[in-house]
């Protein structure tokens, strides 16, 4: 795991170029603290920066920039290629090792077979920059599913990419403006997704595409040509017209196998190595099947909240206590928690506002402290039907479904015609001859999301409504207008599908790498872990999506199948409990310990006075919170993760 950064610019440059290139390595130095390399050529025009985490090769072998034995390609390369001693083997022995880093197989690769074909072949996770001498061309890739971020974009004549947008602060002149369309997007989904960056000009290289920027293309200043060199909706197709129709326990056996040989590539590091582990489906299936492979016990970390509904540390101990796993727990008070929020800002350099965050970093922290290498057990909820919103929201396409659409128009402009204030005091004096089932609290909010519901129109729309935060973000950020997305017609779906794998398909193009692989990327790189992801290898996804729905989901359950897989190595009584999220009590601790904080970010003049946003809608919704009429401390969370990483960046530019 490593970071890279570098330049290709038109104009002719003066200065220190290797003191450039330092500069932008050290911004991302945590990424990397094993080895820094920077290399230039100024009349190519073209500068390339590296920071290492050596996992694979510790010898100086493995260093960056790394040059191809034939001297025409530059390779500067974050991430693992799980598979490439297989790619060694294929290319024979004829090739001149000079060490066995996956670095240097990947750079024999392009070499060889060109970059299109290596990363068709490549299993892994990754973000590269390739410099070709003889054709004055530079290539930028980034892996099927978007674990490593990669970001560039023109600024002042000088083309930028780097592995996070601190990077840039260290180039010259770079003085960006705010996007203020990617900043509504983002209030809608508490993350910037791709190709969008929260700088104007400035985008992310979507996941499983290259964009390659060659001579003329980079003296006119133009963009680069982004292909994609492997896609979900393909994949998916192709497993669609390829259906599995095995028994359960065949099915059962198919995906053990193939999960165990994605872990088996996995392992595979010259540094110690552990696990995540929750006491959840997914990382005890990852866990469990660690130990039938390692001859000793698999180190595994779990962070733990003595906070009611937000422990998952005890499950987590159960689990490890039966595999027999290295466990090691740590309880982790409220102060220890809220000291991770002033880090926030600089380990996430755009707005981020998963609030999951800050306990994904404190289980990488406590990780870093005895392994180098963590995997985790992300994915299973996206390729298996795991989240509530799959049952739920299949159930509400239904009911919509059976209710006409002017109907439906109907009830919503009726809901919306009433003043959250009327509807609370018409509730407050009709709740005692209310059943039980429909005495709730906030009942203002539910009926704002039944509104919702009901303009969605069902399908796609209902998903978009299920996902969103703030439901017109155009009213509250001045002077935007949102961008197209993935829920919003960026790109085309497989055909044919039914709309729970079409919310599946949704979550893995967006809320999977602009979200959960964000979080965990910048919270484990922010203090040198590298995490990996078996539930993301492509042949772990092709099979899964080869097999019927009814191996998915079952009995009102989801992710059936590997729990199946599960509960050959661990008891279902230690698994089977209410599906728990791995986040933090934002509301009680914003009306709370946070108080002070929040409001001098949510201050009426001061919004007023930055120009960014409305202040009205934000002010109402922090004083219903703080009276207690309200739950939108999901929604406020957002502004005060924008609000703190904006004050950061004041601080950055004086």
């Amino acid at each position: 795991m490593c970071g890279l950064a570098g330049a290709l610019w038109r104009d002719r440059r003066t200065g220190d170029l290797t003191s450039i290139g330092q500069a932008m390595a050290a911004q991302i130095r945590y990424r990397g603290p094993d080895d820094v390399g920077v290399w230039h050529d100024a009349e190519a025009g073209i500068l390339l920066a590296h920071v290492r985490l050596a996992i694979v090769d510790l010898s100086p072998a493995g260093h960056q920039p790394m040059v191809s034995p034939c001297g025409r390609y530059l390779l500067v390369f974050n991430g693992e290629i799980y598979n490439h001693l297989a790619l060694r083997s294929e290319m024979g022995r004829e090739t001149d090792w000079r060490g066995h880093s996956d670095t240097e197989t990947l750079l024999a690769g392009f070499a060889r077979w060109g970059v299109m074909a290596t990363l068709e072949r490549a299993a892994g996770m990754f973000a590269f920059a390739l410099w070709d001498r003889e054709t004055g061309s530079l290539t930028l890739g980034r892996d099927r599913l978007g674990e490593k971020p990669l970001y560039y974009g023109w600024h002042r004549g000088a083309f930028l990419f780097a592995s996070e947008l601190k990077a840039f602060d260290a180039w010259p002149g770079f003085d960006p403006e705010l996007n203020r369309d990617a900043l509504a997007v983002y209030l809608r989904h508490n993350a910037v997704p791709a190709p969008y960056s929260i700088w104007q000009g400035i985008a992310k290289l979507p996941p499983g595409t290259m964009a390659v920027l060659d001579a003329v293309a980079a003296a006119a200043g133009a963009e680069p040509t982004v292909t994609r060199y492997w896609s979900l909706s393909d994949t998916i197709a192709q497993a669609k017209a390829n259906p599995l129709d095995l028994p359960d326990s065949a099915a059962t056996d198919a995906l053990e196998k193939v999960l165990t040989q994605a872990l088996q590539g996995q392992m595979l590091a010259d540094v110690p190595l552990g696990a995540f582990l929750s006491g959840g489906i997914d990382s005890s299936t990852v866990v469990a099947l660690m130990q039938t492979l390692s001859e000793r016990p698999v180190k595994t970390f779990t962070i733990g909240f003595d906070v009611e509904g937000y422990n998952e540390a005890e499950h987590a101990k159960a689990v490890a206590q039966h595999l027999g796993t290295d466990h090691t727990e740590l309880y982790v008070q409220a102060k220890d928690a809220l000291a991770v929020i002033p880090r926030l800002p600089t380990l996430y350099d755009e707005p981020f506002a998963d609030s999951s965050q800050i306990p994904t970093f404190l289980v990488s922290q406590l990780a870093r402290s005895h392994v180098t290498v963590a995997l985790s057990g992300d994915g299973g909820d996206e390729l298996f039907s795991g989240y509530t919103r799959h049952l739920q929201g299949d159930k509400l396409n239904h009911m919509l479904g059976r209710i006409p659409r002017g109907l439906q128009s109907m009830v919503a402009g009726s809901v919306g015609a009433l003043s959250p204030a009327l509807f609370e005091s018409l509730y407050a004096a009709c709740r005692p001859l209310l059943p039980a089932s429909l005495q709730v609290s906030h009942p203002s909010e539910k009926l704002a999301k039944l509104k919702a519901l009901l303009d969605s129109g069902g399908g796609d729309g209902l998903y978009r409504s299920l996902v969103t935060h703030w439901p017109d973000p155009s009213a509250v950020v001045k002077g935007a207008t949102e961008p197209p997305t993935w829920l919003t017609g960026l790109g085309t779906l497989p055909e044919g599908l039914c709309f729970t794998e079409r919310m599946m398909v949704l979550d893995t193009l967006s809320y999977l790498p602009d979200d959960i692989l964000t979080k965990v990327d910048r919270a484990a790189m922010g203090v040198s872990l590298e995490t990996r992801v078996p539930m993301l290898d492509h042949r772990v996804l092709a099979l899964a999506w080869r097999l019927p729905m009814a191996q998915k989901v079952r009995d009102g359950k989801g992710k059936w199948l590997l729990r199946e897989v599960l509960h050959r190595h661990v008891p279902r009584a230690l698994i089977e409990r209410p599906k728990m999220g791995f986040g933090i009590p934002v509301g009680a601790w914003l009306a709370g310990p946070l108080r002070e904080w929040a409001e001098a970010l949510l201050a009426a003049d001061r919004l007023e006075r930055e120009g960014v946003f409305h202040p009205a809608p934000i002010r109402a919704l922090w004083e219903a919170h703080l009276a207690g009429r309200g739950n939108g401390h999901y929604l406020l969370w957002d502004i005060l993760m924008f609000q703190a990483w904006q004050e950061h960046r004041q601080r950055v530019r004086t």
